[in-house]
């Protein structure tokens, strides 16, 4: 479905990627782990159009879009949870959902988020709360709730488990592990391997801006290398 070829991507004169390659199936759940600074957030903002390639290609069903502006990457079916979260924080719970659902109508989106809402009890809870009262969990949690009311064809994920507790990052990436086994495409980048191996089919390593590694979860998982650099072994 989803396809990166050989993408170059500049900050003036820094290079930050140096041709990555990388694609998501249909159906499939893909990591790609990295510390901070390797380039992941560049990465997922060069596939959404938040930045613009020098060179390379990112093609959606075999078409180029690496040139569309990044509204008509929404209306190809990406939906992206940025960094942080980053939700409207003096808007309800229900509103940020709605707003992430914009390009549908009121039918599909009542629909969409029932199912948001069984995958999030909490939200349910607190439908009416301004979203500033929400915990960082809670927060994480209707970024994504408000992603996937867009209902995406490929849900890209930025950092989802920075700054939250532990036992918060545990529930997200439970809930991570019921969306691939609904077999919703997520593209899912990561410092904390453990948990993003866990919840995805295959992964890539992203280095200095460098693919240096890619295969199945379970095969990365015991690596040497990713143990020694991601899982304290």
């Amino acid at each position: 479905m989803l396809t990166i070829h050989d993408l170059d991507v500049f900050y003036g004169p820094i290079q930050a990627l140096h041709g990555v390659s990388l694609q998501v199936n249909q159906g499939e759940a893909v990591a790609v782990l990295g510390a901070n600074g390797a380039g992941k957030s560049t990465l997922i903002k060069a596939i959404m159009g938040l930045v613009r390639p020098k060179s390379g290609a990112v093609l959606l069903d075999g078409k180029p879009i690496q040139e569309l502006p990044p509204w008509e990457h929404t209306a190809r079916g990406l939906a992206l949870v940025p960094e942080g979260g980053r939700v409207f924080r003096d808007l309800s719970v229900e509103q940020n959902l709605l707003l992430g659902g914009y390009l549908r109508d009121e039918q599909a989106n009542r629909e969409q988020m029932a199912w948001v809402y069984q995958l999030f009890p909490v939200l349910a809870e607190r439908r009416r709360q301004q979203a500033k009262t929400l915990s960082g969990g809670e927060q994480q949690m209707l970024a994504i709730g408000r992603a996937l009311m867009a209902r995406p064809r490929l849900l890209l994920i930025d950092e989802v488990s920075m700054g939250l507790m532990p036992i918060l990052v545990q529930k997200v990436f439970q809930v991570l592990g019921e969306l691939r086994r609904q077999e919703v495409s997520i593209l899912l980048v990561e410092q904390n391997a453990a948990a993003a191996l866990d919840v995805v089919d295959r992964a890539y390593v992203l280095e200095n801006g460098r693919m240096v590694l890619e295969g199945p979860a379970d095969v990365l998982r015991q690596e040497p290398k990713v143990q020694a650099a991601y899982l304290g072994g």
